[in-house]
């Protein structure tokens, strides 16, 4: 199928229905496959189960991020948590065995007023190097994706460079980029140029409209045609996940992806 290939945020679209029956109202608009945040609260065989009743492949899902109500976004930059941390490192390459995914995103965590983001950033290559052992050993590759200041102000990665300067230090090869495409209009634009840049450590790529993260569609400012021709052009062939809020019924807002086979004529 021509057009990018777009796999749905089962933690961000659907919403009208239960986590676990938005894999069949995924399939039923003609995704191909799913990516999520957090898929532990169910048991993978569960989520394995509706991946092979709709047919669907799961390409990325994120190690678990901490306490949320205590205002953690991630544990991988965090000193004092390296144990927390390989306990989430463990449950992730299990469910990813399971669900015969791919990918991880590990979240780098946020750095307190007083931190020291050198000692933080310290943490994390210690961190990730343990664990790209562990996933290489699976054949996962983990991803790191920079969040933009304006929704996660103090995240230890902000830029596609600061990724790849960690990537660099590690240097492992399982290790790379993940280019959402929302938070690098936040933080930087330049979209295509940045992308370009960085190609060869991207691993994965997301999207949502700016501002406010709902429908890449034409009442955003981010010109979606033009960057899927762009991602192309360059020779990105792989998974572009849809990790959007809609701003109403999620079937209803799809019209921006019916060129490229999704949509309520896109059913299988």
């Amino acid at each position: 199928m021509p057009g990018p290939k777009l796999a749905a945020n089962l933690s961000m679209i659907f919403q009208e229905v239960e986590f676990l029956d938005r894999f069949a109202a995924a399939a039923a608009v003609g995704f191909h496959a799913v990516e999520c945040l957090f898929p532990y609260p169910f048991a993978a065989s569960e989520i394995r189960s509706r991946l092979e009743a709709w047919k669907l492949e799961q390409v990325l899902f994120n190690a678990a991020q901490g306490d949320f109500e205590k205002g953690e976004r991630g544990i991988a930059g965090l000193p004092g948590r390296e144990a927390d941390f390989r306990r989430a490192i463990d449950l992730a390459l299990d469910y990813a065995q399971t669900l015969r995914c791919p990918r991880i995103h590990v979240m780098a965590g946020l750095v307190p007023l007083q931190g020291d983001p050198r000692r933080h950033r310290e943490v994390y290559v210690e961190n990730l190097s343990w664990a790209a052992g562990q996933a290489r050993s699976v054949k996962v590759d983990l991803m790191l994706e920079p969040l933009n200041a304006v929704d996660f102000p103090g995240y230890l990665i902000g830029t596609p460079q600061a990724a790849r300067s960690v990537i660099e230090e590690v240097g492992a090869s399982n290790i790379k980029l993940q280019y959402d495409v929302y938070h690098a209009q936040m933080t930087h634009g330049r979209l295509l140029d940045n992308f370009a840049a960085n190609q060869d450590i991207v691993g994965h790529v997301q999207i949502a409209g700016v501002p406010g993260r709902n429908e890449p569609d034409d009442s955003q400012e981010i010109n979606y045609r033009a960057v899927f021709a762009g991602l192309e052009r360059m020779g990105y062939d792989g998974w572009i996940g849809c990790e959007y809020r809609p701003k109403g019924d999620t079937v209803a807002g799809l019209g921006w992806a019916a060129p490229y086979g999704i949509g309520a004529r896109g059913a299988r």
